[in-house]
């Protein structure tokens, strides 16, 4: 087949865009906050990862700003050469003890830091046993490593057992998970997968971008909220949600930092974050550390969004993170919900397979700790108008 030929016979988006049901690029015209300008109207937001709604805080755009004054734009090289600054070294150092952990190592984005982690970390003759459900990073870190990655059902800890009786017990073996699952908002059974680690001498390595700032002790993520925060052997976080800036990070022990440093072809063969999205990145950190009352109102906003959903027989799965699936099952439903409510003022995001099984289509609902209850309570009533008119309530 001519090498083009896949993308001329690609034709669900305009299919979609025909049909006035094309959810995806939405132009935001204002900044990222809980009330936006999409389009040309105001929107309630509801689909957006800003958990702590840092990135309108006027520390964090002052400290970007200022870092574009005294560095410059961008740093026009890697880490290994020209691209460090003593703002990285600085928020790396403040990271690993603001987690608890030796030494952070930071990527230029979240996805790239579970390819740069999972690639150097494993290699031809290791495992790597993941959840179903891990975000896509994760799934191509294993297809970059040439380890041989052995999958087990979502949650089950049955399951994981079983796939790790299957391995070598001397084999390098790497358990990996979403600390909070980036669709359902449930959080990981980390204990049990401890206990596991241990039983069967593996590694465990968690991936906390949806964890950190929204769960454990003032928003250290899953180990604190679970206080396992040693058992962890790797920690991977992104800037882009509650530090409300764009990278990522690693924390380890010391000597996994080193190597993962000098043999990362990901970290080495890029450019490193730039000033502002560096500076910012910290600030926001310093913030979280002054104020972890901000974790708190995030967690009191989702308890109280949730009884007014429920209150109203709206189907939701429930978790202690601020992440709502509202279930919409098939995907025309699901596109013809996310497009009304955008035209009553509300954003969501729609999932669609393959992010969700066929029949198990949902609208994702996210919220930032700067909610008020009165947009909660304006942003439920629209919701259940849109549901009742599908017939889903």
């Amino acid at each position: 087949m001519p090498l083009f030929k896949k993308c001329e016979n690609f034709t669900e988006a305009k299919e979609a865009q025909a049909a006035g049901l094309y959810p995806y690029f939405h132009e935001l015209q204002s900044q990222q906050d809980v009330e936006v300008i999409m389009e040309g109207k105001r929107r309630i937001m509801l689909g957006s990862n800003n958990y702590l709604g840092l990135t309108v805080h006027p520390e964090v755009k002052q400290a970007a700003i200022e870092a574009i004054q005294q560095y410059g734009t961008g740093c026009s090289g890697s880490r290994f050469l020209n691209g460090t600054l003593n703002l990285h070294t600085e928020l790396e150092r403040r990271l690993a003890k603001f987690l608890r952990k030796e030494a952070v190592i930071t990527f230029s984005t979240g996805f790239q830091s579970n390819l740069g982690i999972i690639s150097a970390i494993c290699g031809r003759n290791d495992y790597i046993i993941s959840d179903k459900e891990n975000h896509a990073s994760i799934y191509d870190g294993c297809k970059l490593s040439y380890a041989k990655h052995l999958r087990f059902n979502h949650s089950d800890m049955n399951d994981l057992e079983r796939v790790l009786a299957s391995v070598p017990i001397d084999a390098g073996k790497l358990i990996v998970t979403d600390g909070v699952f980036s669709m359902s908002g449930d959080i990981c059974k980390l204990p049990e997968m401890v206990a596991l680690k241990k039983k069967y001498n593996a590694r465990l390595m968690v991936d906390d971008a949806h964890g950190f700032g929204v769960i454990g002790e003032g928003g250290r993520g899953t180990g604190s909220y679970f206080d396992l925060e040693d058992e962890v052997d790797i920690i991977m976080g992104t800037f882009s949600k509650s530090l409300a800036s764009l990278g990522g990070y690693m924390a380890a022990k010391e000597v996994v930092v080193e190597y993962v440093r000098h043999t990362s072809r990901p970290f080495i063969f890029s450019a490193s974050i730039p000033p502002a999205s560096c500076a910012a990145a910290m600030k926001a950190l310093e913030i979280i550390e002054a104020e972890p009352e901000r974790v708190e109102r995030l967690g009191h906003l989702a308890s109280y969004m949730k009884k007014a959903l429920n209150s109203r027989q709206i189907k939701i799965k429930e978790s202690p993170t601020p992440i709502i699936p509202i279930y919409t099952y098939d995907q025309i439903t699901t596109l013809a919900l996310a497009k009304k409510l955008f035209e009553e003022g509300v954003y969501v995001n729609p999932v669609l397979p393959p992010a969700t099984p066929p029949k198990e289509c949902l609208l994702r609902v996210s919220l930032m700790a700067t909610h008020t209850e009165a947009l909660i309570d304006e942003a439920v009533d629209i919701i259940e108008a849109a549901l009742k008119e599908a017939g889903l309530v």
